[in-house]
């Protein structure tokens, strides 16, 4: 069993290349999996390993940027190793949006835990949003959710803007991190009824009773297992090797879908030269996975 740790923290580093390079060693030498991004506002991040190298890399990855607690963090379990392999990435921003944060964050508390927050989306006047790409929102969300159908983050501002002032404004998006910046957006922007959920979906899958629960579907994560469910259990999702979109059990009834090739989202769209090219890299996955083997284009486990 293999333990998925998400977090992140907003806190002024430097040093970016040398810290890319010690956390890098640090992930290699646990043979942890997964990405950390890190920017001059701060660190995010998603790795996987088993549970005693986690808690070596979290301290250490403390240790080496100097601080001591996360602004969220999440941890999951996985029957496999859902990452291909450990990336350290620089960016300009730990979530692109034209707009750098630091350690502190902002004025106002505004992050509700999953019993306020059930509260606050039943209330009429409340303006519920999903943060998230528009392929993440199909596989599910929060009933009454307004998805704004933005697929880069950096144009979320110009949705925004078209938002009311004295309405309260409720966001949410996998762990946290997409609402934290949109958030500090809003509060410069003069919005005072911004709420976000506090750890993102994924802590209110976790700790919300299914019955209690005003979630609908699955949760879309960024790695091998495609989706989860309540309980952060392994959802039903996989992914379309043609398009790279989640797709459904449904979907997979449809005559459009074509194991290692098309699903009803991009079959209309592929040209016959790359349904063919696809169907050649499926027929070798095929061919491996009769000898045992694994080759080296499948993403599935």
């Amino acid at each position: 069993m293999f333990e998925v740790f998400g977090f992140y923290k907003f806190l002024k580093i430097s040093n970016l290349k040398k810290n890319q390079k010690v956390l890098f060693e640090t992930l290699k030498m646990k043979n942890i999996r997964g990405t950390i991004i890190i920017s001059k506002e701060g660190v995010n991040g998603t790795i996987s390993g088993k549970a005693t190298d986690i808690t070596f890399a979290i301290k250490n990855l403390k240790k080496i940027l100097k601080f001591k607690e996360f602004n969220s963090s999440n941890v999951s379990k996985s029957s496999f190793q859902p990452f291909l392999k450990p990336k350290v990435k620089i960016k300009n921003e730990v979530v692109p949006m034209n707009l750098t944060l630091n350690k502190r964050i902002k004025k106002k508390d505004s992050h509700l835990n999953p019993t306020k927050w059930n509260k606050l989306i039943k209330e009429k006047d409340t303006v519920l949003i999903d943060a998230r790409k528009p392929f993440e929102y199909d596989v599910g969300t929060f009933k009454g959710a307004i998805n704004p159908d933005i697929n880069n983050f950096r144009d979320f501002p110009k949705y925004l803007k078209k938002l009311k002032k004295n309405q309260p404004i409720a966001m949410f998006c996998t762990g946290g991190i997409r609402c934290e910046k949109a958030s500090v957006y809003l509060e410069k922007k003069g919005f005072n009824n911004v709420y976000q959920l506090n750890g993102g979906i994924l802590n209110y899958l976790k700790k919300t009773n299914k019955k209690k629960s005003l979630w609908k579907g699955e949760c879309f994560v960024f790695d091998n297992r495609i989706s989860l469910k309540h309980g952060l259990k392994a959802g039903s999702y996989s992914m379309c090797s043609g398009c790279r979109k989640p797709i459904s059990l449904k979907d997979k009834k449809s005559k459009k879908y074509e194991e290692g090739v098309s699903c009803p989202n991009c079959h209309d769209n592929l040209t016959d030269h790359q349904k063919s090219r696809f169907r050649m890299r499926q027929k070798q996955i095929n061919l491996a996975k009769e000898a045992g083997k694994r080759h080296i284009f499948q993403k599935e486990y």
